[in-house]
């Protein structure tokens, strides 16, 4: 009797973005990246503690991908996510958003359970896994 015991690669689905950009979103950040001084890696995206309620998010330019960072490429742009803050934004949209008196990135994060009157700065809870 002679077994076949030779195992075929696991086909692996694609995993989910931890964050993707709106449309307005994206238009935004490729119209600053076009405009920087120098070339950038990307859009740095994490969480920070401060504000009255308690986290802040963190947009800045990156100019290299640091080891950890989870690297979503969405509509054009490269979003560089902080490993620290990559449970805190699991299925977050970043838009921008244009009013009469400001226009701004927004984040609507599935996470959030809390947001300050100014809206500065959110509770967010880790995603928890399904």
């Amino acid at each position: 009797m002679d077994l076949n015991l030779t195992t075929q690669p696991r086909v692996r689905r694609e995993r989910p973005k931890v964050v993707t950009l709106s449309e307005a979103a994206a238009e935004r950040v490729r119209e600053i990246m076009g405009k920087a001084e120098k070339p950038y890696a990307g859009l740095r995206v994490g969480v920070k503690n401060g504000g009255c309620a308690g986290q802040e998010y963190v947009l800045e330019y990156a100019e290299a991908a640091g080891p950890l960072d989870e690297v979503v490429e969405d509509k054009g742009v490269t979003i560089l996510v902080e490993p620290k803050a990559v449970l805190f934004l699991v299925g977050t949209v970043i838009d921008y958003d244009v009013s009469r008196l400001a226009a701004k990135f927004v984040f609507r994060n599935p996470n959030e359970t809390d947001a300050c009157g100014c809206g500065e700065s959110v509770t967010i809870e880790p995603a928890k896994p399904d």
